[in-house]
């Protein structure tokens, strides 16, 4: 492969990027495929573009859905064809989201997940919390809050309420 090519496979990976940037989890609009950490791999295969995305679980309902918008989105773009590979393993997990994903989860009034893989000031790897303590609102920032059902809208959140804006709101539950 000569230099121009590398250099023209790097700039249409980029540009698929930015495409897939703005294509919105039909789920949680306020996050993109991209902010969840879906998009695994992007590259300039034989006949196109080559895209591998995990589901945030294999049983998704969105699944089909996200697919469709993913391929869409860049044949609109004019990067197609596009080959889609659903990979499973590793699994998805709540720690793949971006930081601007978890401040949009928070500006969109859903609590975000906290780490799984969190350490705490000694080095050592913290237990995972399903229930967490003290999870702070998204809507007046206060910490005293309870859960009120282990599931919200979708399987992967939880329905907490504020105990001092009184206003309820979700919790992406971290897996």
């Amino acid at each position: 492969m000569c230099g121009a090519e590398v250099r023209s496979h790097t700039a249409t990976v980029q540009a698929a990027w930015r495409v897939l940037d703005g294509v919105l989890d039909p789920e949680v609009p306020a996050l993109s495929v991209c902010d969840l950490g879906l998009v695994r791999d992007i590259a300039v295969g034989d006949a196109g573009l080559d895209v591998v995305l995990t589901p945030t679980y294999s049983g998704c309902p969105a699944t089909e859905v996200i697919g469709e918008a993913v391929c869409s989105a860049l044949v609109d773009a004019g990067l197609g064809p596009v080959r889609l590979t659903w990979r499973r393993a590793p699994a998805w997990s709540t720690d793949w989201i971006s930081d601007a994903g978890r401040r949009k989860l928070h500006d969109y009034g859903i609590a975000p997940p906290g780490r799984c893989e969190s350490e705490d000031t000694t080095g050592s790897v913290q237990p995972l919390r399903l229930h967490p303590r003290d999870l702070e609102c998204p809507r007046c920032g206060s910490r005293h809050t309870e859960r009120l059902s282990a599931f919200g809208s979708t399987a992967c959140k939880a329905l907490y309420r504020c105990l001092d804006c009184r206003e309820p709101f979700e919790h992406f539950k971290p897996i």
